[in-house]
């Protein structure tokens, strides 16, 4: 039996008049981190012109970091530290929530395809009441032998991003060649996982369709990857230190608790200096309203056993 978890996809639409729709990899009921790496959804690639594109108005989050990494198109990013951005393929923009910001997401007129995917980290207690702040990077790329490595966070092929991390991560854009066989070097302190983009991509013997993604749980110092098609394969490779913080996830917050999360619905809801104002973004709906709380209590996310077993995967 395999000790790589396969972990599927889901659809949903993306929040907005005009909703797109992508892939949701993270949380799952069977996998909801790997890491501190908590959110995963997986778009495109998308034709604007039929779909529309991205349109996300202005919304909250609290206690974590998004990671947005572009394929193919542009996004226009505003946030409420001030930044005004143009999110481009191989360029990492990374904001900071903290204890609050916001945000919209558009993609730009001059987009034909749109394709990425976009990825949280929850912060651990010492750091998920910071300031909001928003940092831009453009990763190196690393040429191997029959593959491309860009590192958005961390360390990976001798390769190290300048970009700090609150718990010890890390984030990859891994493409292969047609056929190439690869092995990485990686800590054995974290669990490991391979959203697939392109594929299939076999890990460590098993095989991974586009928009899935194999779990591996700490003690390994290698992942082995394999190309077997004919045309380039490429994954994210999303890794860290078992996350064993508490995590209440709803909606855009991340809190320790119920009534934390209440308590930023109704800050976001009243237009509380908590969040600030995004300015600048043109659509039609100036905020996205939070949903209602559910009416049982929200309760911690927990990762499963990070164990080679898979019984324990449930």
């Amino acid at each position: 039996m395999s000790d790589v978890q396969v972990v599927t996809s889901r659809e949903v639409p993306l929040g907005g008049p005009r909703a797109m729709t992508v892939r949701r990899t993270l949380p799952q009921r069977t996998r909801s981190l790997v890491g501190a790496w908590c959110f995963a959804d997986h778009y495109g690639p998308d034709d604007v012109a039929t779909t529309g594109g991205m349109d996300v108005p202005p919304h909250p989050h609290t206690g974590l970091q998004t990671v947005s990494w572009l394929f193919s198109g542009e996004i226009e990013h505003r946030d409420t530290t001030g930044a005004h951005a143009i999110v481009r393929p191989g360029e990492l923009n990374l904001m900071t929530g903290g204890s609050g910001v916001a945000h919209s997401e558009v993609s730009t007129p001059d987009t034909g395809t749109l394709h990425g995917v976009q990825l949280w980290t929850a912060l651990p207690d010492a750091a998920r009441h910071l300031p909001r702040s928003f940092v831009h990077h453009v990763p190196e790329v690393v040429a191997l032998d029959g593959a491309t490595v860009r590192v958005l966070l961390g360390t990976l092929a001798g390769s190290t991003s300048p970009v700090p991390t609150h718990t010890p991560l890390l984030g990859a854009e891994v493409v292969l060649d047609p056929g190439a066989e690869l092995v990485l070097d990686v800590s054995p302190g974290f669990e490991h996982g391979v959203l697939v983009d392109l594929g299939p991509v076999v890990l460590d013997g098993v095989e991974l369709g586009r928009a899935e993604l194999g779990y591996t749980a700490p003690g390994r110092r290698q992942l082995a990857l394999t190309n077997p098609g004919e045309q380039a394969a490429r994954v994210v490779l999303l890794g860290g230190e078992p996350f064993r913080e508490p995590v209440v996830m709803w909606w855009n917050f991340i809190g320790r608790t119920h009534d934390e999360i209440a308590g930023y619905r109704a800050d976001w809801e009243s237009g509380s200096s908590r969040f600030g104002q995004v300015e600048g973004y043109g659509g039609q709906v100036q905020r996205l309203p939070a949903p209602p709380l559910p009416t049982a209590r929200l309760k911690p996310r927990m990762a499963p056993p990070a164990s080679q077993d898979p019984s324990a995967w449930g």
